[in-house]
């Protein structure tokens, strides 16, 4: 029997190489390596700048203090999602506002966003689920009619003069909307690294953003820089130059930056990754087409407006409930096929039922988790692999569909 893990990371000699090479060099935090890897995500993406983290959450959580986000605040996300996605407005001290899905859809509901901004409102948290980007027209025309609503707390919200975009782009490292790489399309974009992500630098994560006018992107990077280096006026970088070791801490912030290690697995990953991109776009097609015409549901994820990254292959199951869903998994695992669920929507969770969260009110969401099935999907399978896979959920199906 064959064993399929759902999502290992794919490592190469190149990375492995490259690594050794960075604990050889005597400099294995925050150096040049990570400035390199900002460097080329950057200009990949069509950004002026680009900071590499130590997670997605803390990208996304710098980027709402950047943004003067905290106490008195609201800040919407969608209730189907990783719990980062809503975590990062609760630690900066603002009210959270999940909004249900769509009907017979992942993506956030529009019409109970646009309904959910009022004065408090100073960003919404959009997800690209799977990798595949929200209608992004859709939300900033909303941000847009609700302007006359918007108060704003500090100069950057003042520039932007509306609701700021502010993107879990976690899983669409790579995916387009409308010709654009996505991370060039929201005001601000958190993309994560982790382990089961398509590029990995074991953990890690980079936040970007688009210009906004009157306010120097430069002078945006300097304060992340800030944030995620404890205040401390220069990083350790800068502190190696000739008699430079003074610095200033200008405030009590965080520790959060991406060490030269883990950049050097990220700079051999991007050296792959258009073909690690390409690989899993064959994978979701040879899914689909066999998949599909059993009464599979699955997602577009390559169309005329938008190019996934392909990360998750998300398929639902018509009629069968949660308890079967639960059954199919555990027989496909009994195969050597390990499968998972994207995702338990938060307010199914005990921290978000403690702030007053209840999934009655969210039954899109709670509908499209209730039979829904994740298959692996990943650069590490074969072609061999991926039959097998197919194989397995075929049979297991027939008793279900």
């Amino acid at each position: 029997m064959r064993k399929i893990p759902f999502s290992p990371p794919d490592i190469s000699d190149l990375e492995i190489a490259e690594v050794i090479d960075t604990l050889r060099s005597g400099w294995i935090t925050t150096g040049p390596r990570t400035k390199q890897l900002e460097k080329n995500i950057a200009e990949w993406i069509g950004t002026e700048k680009c900071v590499c983290l130590s997670s997605q959450t803390a990208c996304a959580e710098m980027a709402l203090r950047v943004m003067g986000i905290g106490a008195g605040d609201e800040v919407i996300t969608c209730a189907y999602t990783y719990t980062a996605s809503a975590s990062v407005i609760d630690h900066v001290g603002a009210r959270m506002i999940l909004v249900d899905t769509q009907k017979d859809g992942f993506q956030i509901d529009y019409e109970a966003l646009e309904a959910a901004i009022n004065e408090k409102t100073k960003a919404i948290i959009p997800v690209d689920l799977a990798g595949i980007p929200c209608d992004y027209n859709r939300i900033y025309e909303i941000a847009e009619s609700k302007k006359h609503l918007f108060k704003p707390g500090n100069t950057i919200q003042a520039s932007l003069g509306r609701v700021a975009v502010m993107a879990d782009t976690a899983h669409a490292f790579g995916a387009k909307w409308r010709g654009r790489m996505v991370g060039a399309v929201a005001d601000f974009s958190g993309f994560s690294f982790h382990a089961v992500k398509n590029f990995t630098t074991a953990e890690g994560g980079a936040l970007t953003w688009r210009e906004i006018p009157g306010v120097s992107s430069e002078d945006i990077y300097k304060q992340l820089q800030l944030l995620s280096l404890h205040g401390q006026s220069k990083d350790a970088l800068q502190k190696t130059k000739l008699g430079a070791w003074e610095y200033d801490i200008v405030g009590t912030y965080y520790k959060c930056n991406m060490t030269d290690i883990m950049a050097a697995i990220g700079l051999k990953q991007f050296e792959r990754y258009p073909e690690l991109l390409k690989r899993r776009k064959e994978i979701i097609g040879r899914y689909d087409h066999a998949l599909r015409p059993i009464g599979v549901e699955t997602l577009d994820h390559y169309t005329d407006e938008y190019e996934s990254s392909g990360h998750l292959y998300l398929t639902r199951i018509p009629g069968i409930t949660p308890e079967a869903r639960n059954e199919i998994i555990t027989k496909m695992a009994e195969r050597g096929v390990a499968c998972n669920v994207h995702y338990k929507p938060l307010p199914m969770h005990t921290a978000y039922k403690n702030m007053g969260f209840d999934i009655k009110d969210y039954p899109n969401a709670y509908n499209q988790f209730a039979n829904e099935i994740t298959l692996p999907l990943h650069t590490c399978l074969t072609d061999d692999d991926v039959e097998y896979v197919i194989g397995q959920y075929t049979e297991v199906l027939k008793e279900y569909i």
